[in-house]
């Protein structure tokens, strides 16, 4: 990587590492002595079944799971060895040619939602030509999953555009945005009139992130791109309204913890008009005893502790915020070290109840989520690493030229919650509450009770 790189990648650590020492210290200040042990915890609530018609998914996307992918920005820093790349891309876990068999597994499931991504390099790999061979896929994936009883969920941009963009300078031209609607309304029209949820760009903050490290650009280009990313889904709302009435239109936000209202000021708070519904990525909390997301910062997220219970004030807080609209959970999971178990013993079938357990906590004081995904079906390509591992089927992706796909503990976990609409209402968290999170700041008088042991 180049030497700018290396220190825009340093930067960025320091700043979010003083950021959070800063809020911890602010967060401290503002618990009396002795104020946990005095607090009066409420009566613990029973938990409730999710709604009948709860939409239960799975995730992935395109570039990510595929493989023989074309030219396009992403494959260019692969090859570029980019800040983050230490695994070469190869053919992903091959999902491009394995698509039947793991729509099967998420039928199998039970699950009604299957994200993935319209790759629009695979599309459209060369300015004004479409790929009959990349429509036909497409087409049969989306006819698959409608086939197995499950609605599509699209994602028209999940960080990845076509080489000849990455030529003309990506978002750094003005030009990109107009191509970009013009990509979408050709897959809106394709797709239109069969129950799709279109999500326009995954993760808005991470992708300006990506790409100032990654094009690289610069702190102008970087706003023109924030500014362009807006302007574009405010757009391709109205375009997709217009072209497939009814249909639900969101762009899932990156849940950033001590940085959220960063996070927030890319898109999501210029576009909460034009969504129909919040949708929310929740991987990591913090908290005064617990600020090991940081380790995503420096590409271990497998070293965050994860905190559930921040996943219910999260929810109660965006709703809070937007009381009109819906909540899903467009992305929720668990990175292990390749697929090693967690140092203190928690386990993928653990993290996915306990995270139910506390969105169920969520319905049950009034906040309407209408979905869950789980991030991600297998394990696939992280963004240069093959090393973070978040599938319900893992797959070694650099070692089994087979690329078989074995199932995690959390696969009958999941199956057992899907079909009993939920965790049951006894069920007793594996992960305590955290103290003082971050998420809401008055759990530093006292964090929430849950079931006690039994």
């Amino acid at each position: 990587m180049s030497g700018r790189s290396v220190t825009r990648v340093r930067a960025a650590r320091a700043a979010l590492a003083a950021l959070a020492a800063l809020v911890l210290a602010a967060s401290s200040a503002l618990v009396p002595a002795g104020a946990a042990a005095r607090a009066d915890a409420p009566k613990v609530p029973k938990v409730p079944k999710v709604p009948a018609n709860f939409l239960w998914g799975v995730a992935t996307s395109g570039f990510q799971s595929e493989g023989y992918f074309p030219d396009s920005n992403w494959t260019r820093y692969v090859a570029q060895k980019r800040p983050g790349v230490t695994d070469p891309y190869k053919n992903s876990v091959d999902f491009r040619h394995r698509y039947p068999e793991d729509i099967a597994r998420a039928r199998a499931l039970g699950v009604k939602v299957f994200r993935t991504s319209i790759e629009w390099a695979r599309i459209e790999p060369k300015r004004g030509h479409r790929d009959p061979a990349a429509l036909a896929y497409y087409d049969d994936l989306v006819r698959r999953v409608r086939a197995a009883g499950m609605r599509p969920m699209l994602t028209l941009d999940h960080w990845v555009y076509p080489g000849w963009v990455a030529a003309q300078g990506g978002w750094k031209n003005p030009r990109t945005a107009k191509d970009w609607l013009d990509e979408a309304r050709f897959v809106v029209e394709r797709y239109r009139r069969m129950g799709v949820i279109w999500i326009t760009f995954n993760e808005a903050s991470f992708y300006l992130f990506r790409e100032f490290a990654d094009a690289p650009l610069t702190l102008p280009q970087a706003l023109a791109m924030k500014n362009a990313l807006v302007r574009t889904h405010r757009a391709a709302y109205d375009l997709i309204h217009r072209i497939d009435p009814g249909a639900m239109v969101s762009s899932n936000i990156a849940y950033g913890t001590i940085l959220n209202g960063l996070f927030d000021g890319v898109l999501f708070n210029q576009v909460t008009d034009k969504l129909d519904f919040i949708g929310i990525d929740y991987y990591y909390g913090a908290s005064v005893t617990n600020v090991t997301a940081l380790n995503v910062a420096s590409g271990e997220p497998w070293k965050a502790v994860p905190e559930p219970d921040g996943l219910y004030y999260v929810l109660r807080s965006y709703q809070r915020r937007l009381p009109k609209l819906p909540l899903y959970v467009v992305e929720n999971g668990f990175a292990t070290d390749n697929g090693k178990p967690h140092p203190d013993g928690y386990t993928r079938s653990q993290h996915l109840r306990d995270h139910i357990y506390w969105l169920q906590r969520a319905i049950g004081d009034g906040v309407k989520v209408i979905g869950y995904n789980y991030w991600s079906l297998t394990d696939n390509y992280e963004w240069g690493s093959y090393r973070p591992r978040f599938g319900l089927y893992t797959v070694d992706a650099l070692t089994d030229p087979k690329l078989t796909r074995r199932p995690t503990d959390a696969v009958p976990a999941y199956r057992q919650i899907i079909a009993s609409r939920g965790v049951p209402s006894g069920y007793i968290p594996v992960r305590k509450p955290a103290w003082c999170t971050v998420e809401d700041l008055t759990t530093c008088l006292a964090p929430p009770k849950t079931p006690p042991a039994q």
